[in-house]
């Protein structure tokens, strides 16, 4: 079912409409999950726990089976900390990703996101590989608030750009540095040398507060599939899912972070500037769930 006119919500209120507790509840519940890409074994595995709850309180009320299921849910999202590390001055978060997962739209909402909290913002584009990018990351910085510290020359060394961007950050007092970084996965170990000179580079000069890579939620496990690389090499803190229809897709969540044993730290769930939020197990599992 299309995604525009399926969700989470929707399909569990007719779960807990019921008068009481039977097995094609638990049937209903099973299909739910799994079509919110919560994937076939953390499905059964929130399946098994809820009928061991539901027998330890002897209840029939579907009432009681939402309330539980937001509880075991959040307990699940909460396994993971999921605090953006950002106290060093400057603090500098690399990003990290494929290309087309929407790494550079993500930057400009993630300088949006800081500034709300009254935080100066530079980005680093040290995606000095496509051209476009620099262009279409210094519109996306702009809408965000931010500086942006560009290459000088085409073609020049990421890492160079990277150094200029937190010698920027450090001349005028600006409190977080976002460096982009290239995409291309066609050459895994260049582009993982890449990113280990930018990092050797700016740890000269201040340490890394965050990794951060970009995944795309509508890919599902292929997107983790495709990230390995980065999740091997790049030193990953922590995953921003973008393209995500909280309701619909919420699963890939839990999914990614058991996947990964990363967790998740920012979610886009819209196209607007303003559309990138922190991630909050307890928020998060009633929004599924109510």
């Amino acid at each position: 079912m299309a995604e525009s006119t399926w969700s989470l919500g929707r399909a569990l209120r007719g779960v807990f409409v019921k008068p009481t507790i039977d097995e094609t509840t638990w049937e209903d519940l099973e299909t739910a999950l799994i079509t919110a890409d919560f994937g076939p074994d953390i499905t059964e595995r929130i399946v098994d726990e809820l009928r061991a709850k539901v027998d330890r309180y002897r209840t029939t009320d579907p009432r009681d089976l939402q309330r539980m299921l937001k509880e075991t849910l959040e307990e699940h999202f909460a396994k993971f900390d999921t605090t953006l590390r950002l106290t060093e001055r400057p603090a500098v978060v690399l990003v990290v990703g494929v290309n087309g997962v929407g790494k550079t739209t993500t930057i400009g909402k993630f300088a949006k996101f800081l500034q709300r909290y009254g935080r100066s913002v530079v980005v680093g584009a040290a995606d000095t590989f496509r051209a476009a990018a620099v262009d279409q990351l210094a519109t996306w910085a702009e809408r965000g608030g931010a500086a942006i510290v560009r290459p000088q020359h085409e073609g020049q060394d990421p890492a160079s750009v990277a150094f200029q961007t937190i010698e920027y950050a450090k001349r005028t007092g600006t409190e977080i540095v976002l460096v982009d970084t290239a995409g291309r996965l066609h050459t895994k170990g260049g582009l993982m040398d890449e990113l280990g000179k930018i990092r050797r580079v700016i740890e000269k000069q201040a340490p890394i507060s965050e990794v951060l890579l970009v995944l795309d939620a509508t890919t599902g496990q292929n997107g983790v599939m495709q990230a390995q690389a980065f999740l091997e090499h790049a030193g990953v803190t922590g995953l921003v899912l973008t393209k995500l229809d909280g309701s619909a897709k919420g699963g890939f969540v839990l999914a990614v972070q058991e996947r990964t044993g990363i967790p998740v730290k920012l979610l886009g769930q819209g196209e607007g500037i303003g559309d990138l939020t922190g991630f909050t197990p307890h928020v998060f599992a009633a929004s599924l769930v109510e």
